[in-house]
């Protein structure tokens, strides 16, 4: 069977945009915390666990909400909801702070609350824990953007029956340089909402790197 793309935003420099629309643009901004706190805010989703996070699982946090805010995960067993994401940094971010607060062994004082975010896969833990979501999960690490590695990881998840749908894409931070892009993949008879509206577009490679380069 078939997949399509059902939904997919992208959030890089200083605009985040769902299914091709703006949704948020801020021109005057320094530090990616005064970009993305007033957009959270504005979900007024009630989860005051965001402010703990380190910045690469805020990023992957917002994308995974805006996702699932377009598609109905209820209709699907949340046992086999997947996510593969991906990025070139890993933790890179945060083990710098990290590194920081150990390097002056006068002044040794790791924080907890920063090492915990030493390991990327804990932005996908924060998404699974907001969204309940038991499935298939993976981080990979590219050196930029790789449509190949992701399809044929997330088609191969589908042909081996592991998923009903499954979030993919590019979650990306280093030193205010951020850049995600996320996709819902769905099956194609499934995709309920969009095949009405031919809205739902091919998963494969080629449609991947289309809707990448876009922004």
């Amino acid at each position: 069977m078939n997949q399509v793309i059902s939904a997919y935003t992208r959030i890089k420099l200083n605009r985040i945009t769902v299914d091709g629309t703006t949704e948020y643009h801020e021109e005057n901004f320094i530090t990616f915390a005064e970009f993305i706190k007033p957009f959270f805010k504005r979900l007024n989703l009630g989860y005051p666990k965001f402010y703990k996070m380190d910045s690469l699982s805020k990023l992957g946090f917002i994308s995974a909400e805006l996702i699932c805010q377009k598609i109905d995960l209820n209709r699907y067993n949340k046992n086999r909801v997947g996510i593969v994401l991906s990025n070139s940094s890993g933790s890179l971010d945060t083990d710098l702070v990290h590194q920081q607060s150990i390097h002056d062994r006068s002044q040794y004082f790791p924080s907890p609350s920063v090492f915990v975010y030493t390991l990327p896969n804990i932005m996908i833990g924060e998404i699974c824990i907001r969204h309940q979501l038991k499935g298939e999960n993976a981080l990979l690490i590219s050196e930029r953007f790789d449509s190949r590695q992701l399809f044929s990881y997330v088609h191969h998840l589908f042909l081996e029956k592991q998923v009903d749908v499954c979030l993919t894409g590019w979650v990306e931070l280093l030193k205010e340089q951020f850049d995600a892009f996320l996709m819902a993949v769905e099956p194609a008879a499934t995709d309920y909402s969009k095949e009405k509206s031919g809205g739902a577009l091919p998963f494969s490679e080629e449609t991947m790197n289309e809707l990448y380069k876009i922004m």
